[in-house]
């Protein structure tokens, strides 16, 4: 099996998670997907292959090292299996535009992907395309990392000339809803350090990500007959309009880029007698990041201030922090990473992430987890794609990151 049928069977499970699930994994359905991969990597000779109750994947490739030979680290690679909430993981079908010519592509009738609308298109003409039909999402965040992993997995096997140490795989559930590190076994995977296979396009490295924190905002109103209102009513729904344009208008996602902060207002239900407002909070800078979450409760404040106090509660909690300070004294894993995409013939790219990656929690308990690229591009929509060509390199960074290992050993 090449790596695009295998990442082509891995879009056909709906692997969708749920934010609002309490359970793990938070939906049925990404066990499925559980299930078939510990049969492949089993099928594929790889050894201790484990599937836990919560969804988690576990694997061996072992050693292939002589006897005379020095021991070298153990090292691993990591992807998720979910894909994200925002859009349909459901019937996704996938097809194979050969030789891309920069024009606009027909997904179906009336739903077109466009190099004006998506320049990033033109990064990849005369390549091989993956695209959907315009009404699900892709999901190679991340199933084309699991197909990379997989198919270096089998390639180091069929070329025992490489040599390598023993390398460990990792896959889990949930990665979308912000809780696919919490039950990794990071014990149990035994690594001095791993790699996610969770970034975007042809040459992505990341070692920096925002911190992050949520706020749910609550809004005490009071109702009466609006008819006999006067010096009576709270409007809960005008307070947290109010409270909204209090935050800065210009630290919003739609206007910053790089490294550049934002207060993110996902969700609002709004009525007379209560509102409850949804935040996420982000920034590279760690005292930013704090100074951030104080201006949310300064809002709070003065909002009490003014309407008395308990009309406005807020609960602000951390999310999970730069990965940069644990990778920070680490370095050589990035330097390896670089060689190897070098030897690739990759360019480089290394950048901020403007979100989070397993991998960021992963290093706080004690593994230092870089992402590296998977190529997906516009993910979470109908006009995710990804390049073969870029799968391809993806796994060839894979493999010569393991015989790195061993030759610096």
């Amino acid at each position: 099996m090449n790596i695009v049928e295998r990442f082509l069977n891995y879009t056909k499970f709906d692997t969708q998670s749920d934010e609002n699930s309490q359970s793990v994994p938070s939906t049925e359905k990404q066990l499925l997907f559980a299930k078939y991969l510990k049969d492949e990597l089993e099928r594929e000779g790889l050894s201790d292959v484990v599937l836990d109750e919560k969804g988690y994947i576990y694997a061996t490739l072992p050693a292939n090292l002589g006897d005379n030979e020095a021991t070298v680290p153990t090292i691993g690679f990591i992807s998720h299996y979910d894909t994200s909430p925002d859009s349909s993981g459901a019937g996704i079908k996938a097809r194979i535009v050969r030789g891309y010519d920069g024009k606009e592509i027909v997904l179906s009738e009336g739903i077109v992907s466009s190099p004006e609308k998506f320049p990033e298109l033109l990064s990849h003409v005369g390549e091989d395309l993956i695209v959907t039909d315009g009404h699900t999402l892709l999901g190679a965040d991340d199933k084309a990392g699991i197909a990379e992993i997989v198919q270096a997995m089998v390639w180091l096997q069929e070329h025992p000339e490489v040599k390598h140490g023993e390398i460990r795989v990792g896959f889990n559930p949930d990665e979308e809803i912000g809780m696919g590190a919490h039950h990794f076994d990071v014990e149990r995977f035994g690594c001095q350090w791993a790699y996610t296979i969770d970034g975007g396009d042809l040459g992505e490295l990341e070692y920096e990500n925002f911190n992050a924190a949520s706020a749910r905002i609550t809004i005490h109103g009071i109702s009466v007959h609006p008819g006999y209102a006067k010096n009576k009513m709270v409007n809960a729904s005008l307070l947290a309009a109010e409270l909204v344009g209090m935050l800065p208008p210009a630290e919003t996602p739609e206007r910053t880029e790089g490294y550049e902060g934002f207060y993110h207002l996902t969700g609002m239900q709004t009525s007379t007698e209560m509102a409850r407002l949804s935040y996420i909070i982000r920034d590279h800078d760690r005292e930013r990041f704090e100074e951030r979450k104080r201006v949310v409760e300064r809002c709070v404040m003065l909002m009490n201030e003014k309407y008395g106090e308990g009309t406005v509660e807020a609960e602000v909690k951390d999310q999970y922090y730069n990965m940069k300070e644990k990778i920070a004294p680490v370095m050589h894993v990035v330097d390896l990473a670089v060689r190897a995409m070098e030897e690739s013939g990759v360019a480089c790219k290394v950048k901020p992430i403007r979100g989070g990656t397993d991998g960021a929690q992963l290093s706080f308990r004690g593994l230092p987890c870089p992402n590296l690229f998977a190529g997906g591009v516009n993910f979470h929509g109908p006009y995710e794609f990804v390049s073969i060509q870029t799968m391809e390199k993806a796994m060839e960074v894979i493999v010569r990151i393991c015989a790195g290992v061993h030759s610096a050993g």
